[in-house]
């Protein structure tokens, strides 16, 4: 525990959280990056047509023997794409695979910025504020959704581009694990004691 004890300096924590700030916003700007790639039509899926399956066919490419593969994003789900009948993906399956994965990118952004805020505050020397709770209390409450709900939401979104498009979605989605429930739990109980000693702070500031 001695050996640890520098990593709990304040001027080491507060650099660290100033590191961790940028690194959110550059997760930020990742996904945002990746969501407009899909937007283009360059998401990796696998195509199933009425000659061939191609692993890793790409909407905006119109030859899928022959890819480039440059600049494309693959979704952490497993998707596979049934062409229609001219052995084609119609642009009602394209929005619908971009939603799929913005629902996805969303929620990651949504989550960073959170933690931004957080490190923002911590880097500042300002740990026990309300904000800091509701940032990690947020936190752990988006990634309970992407465990439990998200995967829904992505199915929903999957089965009604299907009702208006001939070539059709099939995606598999596993995200319930306790490697990533765990830590969202992690998050509720550091938000729980971060309001819990604003909840001192504030008791002991009255008290004098």
């Amino acid at each position: 525990m001695k050996m640890l004890k520098p990593l709990l300096n304040e001027r080491f924590v507060r650099k660290a959280a100033s590191f961790l700030q940028a690194a959110c916003w550059l997760a930020i700007c990742f996904f945002a990056l990746v969501t407009v790639l899909a937007c283009l039509g360059r998401q990796q899926f696998t195509l199933v047509t009425s000659t061939d399956v191609y692993e890793g066919a790409i909407y905006a490419e119109r030859d899928q023997g022959w890819l480039s593969h440059s600049f494309t994003v693959t979704a952490s789900d497993s998707i596979r794409v049934t062409a229609n009948s001219d052995d084609g993906v119609d642009l009602a399956t394209h929005i619908g695979l971009t939603l799929m994965f913005a629902a996805q990118a969303l929620t990651g952004m949504a989550g960073y910025w959170l933690l931004s805020r957080v490190f923002a505050n911590i880097a500042q020397g300002r740990i026990f504020v309300e904000q800091n709770a509701r940032g990690l209390l947020g936190y752990g409450l988006l990634q309970i959704y992407a465990v439990f709900l998200l995967p829904f939401v992505k199915l929903l979104i999957c089965n009604l581009a299907n009702l208006v498009s001939d070539s059709q979605i099939a995606a598999w989605s596993v995200q319930i694990g306790p490697d990533k429930l765990f830590p969202s739990i992690a998050f509720l109980v550091a938000a729980y004691i971060i309001h819990y000693g604003i909840t001192l702070q504030d008791e002991v500031d009255h008290t004098l």
